[in-house]
């Protein structure tokens, strides 16, 4: 064809520097456009000057050879593109019989090196046209032993073909050795840890790592104590897998609990499949006072541990302690999100006595209180909204009085909008129809009152302030600069503070609607001839003989340590308009309590 082109460039049809463009392009047959993708070329016409190509979804598509020159990437036949157009049964063997090389083929054609999501992309559906995961893993497998690979650990770096073969022990020792960091380190140690049966000297390899870990160990023990024990536990696996003995002097997990540790944060710290290690290790250091420690941490800790804490105290016999602390949780409204998403994630049998309508309302009061916090979550709404049976389940055991109120509840909540309270109220009633007349019903203005010290009521008036006077006016600054940055399609910043715009807005209006509700009070006057908002009730726990306090206040203050209890809470429920003498019985997620009630005075200003 260069003769042809040169012919072509002496009339004046084409321009010289395009002939060896042409040339490549012609004798390949196959190419590359920028938006139109892989073609192949069909025919070249050197009368009109032009070739034939079919693209993917331009077929038979025309163009001037001087253009194609220009705008065209000459695809050799070994690219395997080329290979899927002239032999897609011969890949689709290739792939069943030998992965590697059909990997190599992909790599080869990209430069040698693409990613796992690139190599996806190019072998399915054609080549592959079964199950990719089960297929890449196999082939990733044996990528790891093979030589010529580097195969990196972070699915977002590229495979990598070298023609000079290395062992898979050096390349791992030499990405053990280029890791920056302790955290980094530990994630090749893993690798050599999967992959001990294809070392060629694990001794050698695993001393060298285990010295270096233990290097660096010490400046991590009390900075840094969740990677610190992440490492203890690498290395240990690591000595045991090449029966090496410790060394004098190194640290240990004891050495890393022995310290003033939080153990929540330190356990969040951790990866997931690292958890059920961390706590029995914790157990073996803290052999006295584990169990306390778990369970007040219980309430702080995300729902995958709750699940983990709630493990080990079931296998260690102390399942009657773990619900006793459910109980008091649930019952004084102090549960947090996570807490309760774990409980309505793992509901069991076991479980079956707490499992009950007062669990719903803690959740609402836990949702309601994340409103304000700055790392609030709605993982808890969602799972709610989401799990069909949960509502009725945990409402299945009350009578139509509780499930009432609980109806009431609901729709004053601010956590759920109106088409998801339609959506949780429609359930309700499906179980109960007596409840269908309540919810289309209007609401009686007393009901919607809430009675409030004047002191979480001024909290909750700054929460407000802070939030119109400071935290809106600078979301408004920031959506301003974001905007400025031009286009906003690609504009992440622009994005993120839209988003927080729609959140500060929603937190204004949830606070509008609870300041609007609000009555507030400082308690003067209350009666003291019966239990009544604003008094403080003595009274004898007559199972134990143990004497208690509650004082009873406003909706927004609880203080379960001082006894300061919510009048909307199940034990001042119980014990409001109760006089001097009356025994006071109620059921409790199916334990029955009784109080008898020795005095009741008004409950001081200014404390």
């Amino acid at each position: 064809m260069r003769e042809e082109f040169e012919k072509m460039a002496a009339a004046g049809k084409l321009d010289r520097r395009h002939i060896d463009a042409l040339v490549q392009l012609t004798t390949n047959g196959f190419c590359m456009h920028r938006s139109w993708g892989f073609g192949r070329i069909k025919t070249v016409d050197t009368v009109f000057a032009r070739f034939t190509i079919d693209f993917e979804n331009k077929p038979g598509h025309t163009m001037d050879l001087s253009f194609a020159a220009e705008s065209l990437r000459p695809i050799p036949k070994e690219h395997i593109l080329a290979r899927k157009t002239l032999d897609l049964e011969g890949l689709r063997q290739l792939a069943a019989t030998n992965h590697l090389e059909l990997v190599k083929l992909v790599l080869n054609s990209y430069g040698d090196k693409a990613t796992a999501e690139q190599i996806q992309q190019v072998l399915v559906p054609d080549v592959i046209r079964d199950d990719w995961k089960k297929w890449w893993d196999a082939a990733k497998r044996e990528l790891k032993k093979d030589g010529h690979f580097q195969v990196p650990l972070k699915k977002t770096e590229s495979i990598i073909y070298q023609q000079k073969e290395v062992s898979l022990q050096d390349r791992l020792m030499e990405e053990f050795r280029a890791a920056k960091g302790l955290k980094a380190r530990i994630t090749v140690a893993g690798e050599l840890l999967k992959n001990a049966a294809d070392l060629t000297d694990k001794q050698a390899a695993s001393a060298e790592v285990i010295a270096a870990l233990n290097n660096e160990l010490t400046s991590y023990v009390r900075t840094q104590p969740a990677v610190a024990l992440e490492a203890v536990f690498v290395r240990d696996d690591i000595r045991e897998m090449a029966g090496l003995s410790p060394a004098e002097g190194e640290i240990s997990t004891q050495a890393i609990w022995s310290q003033e540790l939080k153990l929540g944060a330190l356990m969040e710290g951790l990866p997931a499949s690292k958890h059920r290690r961390a706590l029995e290790s914790f157990r073996t250091a803290n052999s006295e006072h584990w169990h306390e420690v778990l369970r007040s941490t219980l309430n702080s800790v995300s729902a995958k541990l709750c699940k983990e804490f709630a493990g080990l105290l079931i296998h260690e016999n102390r399942f009657g302690e773990l619900k006793e602390t459910l109980a008091k949780l649930i019952s004084q409204h102090t549960a947090n999100t996570e807490l309760l998403l774990w409980l309505a994630k793992d509901r069991n049998d076991s479980f079956a006595d707490i499992l009950g309508p007062e669990v719903f309302r803690a959740m609402l009061t836990a949702m309601e209180r994340d409103q304000f916090n700055e790392r609030r979550s709605n993982r808890l709404r969602d799972y709610i909204l989401d799990d069909q049976e949960l509502l009725v389940e945990l409402i299945g055991s009350a009578d139509l009085e509780v499930i009432k109120d609980l109806t009431r509840a609901l729709q004053l909540s601010p956590c759920f909008d109106d088409m998801d309270k339609r959506s949780l109220l429609a359930r309700i009633v499906k179980s109960y129809p007596a409840i269908q007349s309540l919810i289309s019903g209007e609401q009686t203005k007393q009901e919607t009152h809430l009675i409030v010290s004047w002191d979480s009521l001024e909290r909750r008036k700054n929460e407000y302030h802070e939030l119109v006077e400071k935290k809106i006016p600078a979301n408004s600054k920031e959506i301003a600069i974001a905007r400025s940055y031009g286009d906003l399609r690609e504009n992440h910043e622009y994005k993120a503070a839209k988003e927080m715009q729609k959140l500060l807005m929603k937190q204004k209006a949830e606070l509008e609607t609870q300041l609007v509700r609000a009555r507030g009070t400082d308690f003067t006057n209350a009666r003291t001839d019966v239990v009544s908002i604003g008094t403080i009730v003595q009274a004898t726990d007559l199972s134990t003989s143990q004497p208690e306090h509650f004082s009873i206040l406003g909706a927004w203050d609880s203080d379960p340590e001082k006894g300061v209890v919510s009048y909307l809470s199940p034990v001042a429920q119980a014990l409001l308009n109760r006089k001097v003498g009356e025994e006071v019985e109620f059921e409790v997620h199916s334990v029955r309590h009784r109080h008898r009630i020795d005095s009741i005075s008004p409950f001081p200003k200014n404390t």
